[in-house]
């Protein structure tokens, strides 16, 4: 398996693509039902691959990612071969960049001292997506508009 299986709460939400991915294997209701009562290893294996699948259309189609702390935001835009970063650090101790009351004090008052800001870029050490996946395990989101990161390139670049 590439990347993760999905939760049983995620395959519930898909259950129409995990359906149609089924009778694509030529698999119906009836024979999907045996397959998980008498051979789980078999159902198991199809939900691994339906998870891989999934996935892969999720991070292909990701441009924009975001991880939020207490202390920082990081923002990337995922380009084909390049991954570009926008760091945003707080030196503000008591402001929490996690909650939307921080992320407010940082729209409203970006160059206000309080804030260091950080961009860079790098080449793609494997493969783009397996890249963007590790970031969403360590707590990252896919963003599909990318507000943040333009905004906040704006101000890096003035």
């Amino acid at each position: 398996m590439k990347y993760i299986q999905l939760t049983k709460e995620q395959l519930e939400e898909l259950h129409k693509e995990f359906a149609t991915f089924l009778a694509s294997q030529q698999i119906d209701v009836k024979e999907w039902s045996a397959i998980k009562e008498n051979k789980p290893e078999v159902a198991d294996e199809e939900i691994n691959i339906f998870s891989d699948l999934v996935w892969e259309d999720v991070l292909t189609k990701a441009s924009y990612i975001e991880h939020f702390s207490k202390t920082s935001i990081n923002l990337f835009y995922c380009t084909e071969g390049v991954m570009q970063r926008i760091m945003i650090k707080s030196n503000n101790p008591n402001l929490d960049l996690s909650s939307q009351e921080g992320i407010q004090v940082l729209l409203n008052h970006p160059k206000s001292g309080q804030f260091e800001f950080f961009k860079g870029a790098k080449k793609y050490s494997k493969e783009r997506n397996l890249e963007i996946f590790d970031l969403i395990l360590k707590g990252a989101s896919v963003n599909k508009e990318g507000t943040l990161y333009q905004n906040f390139e704006k101000i890096v670049n003035q």
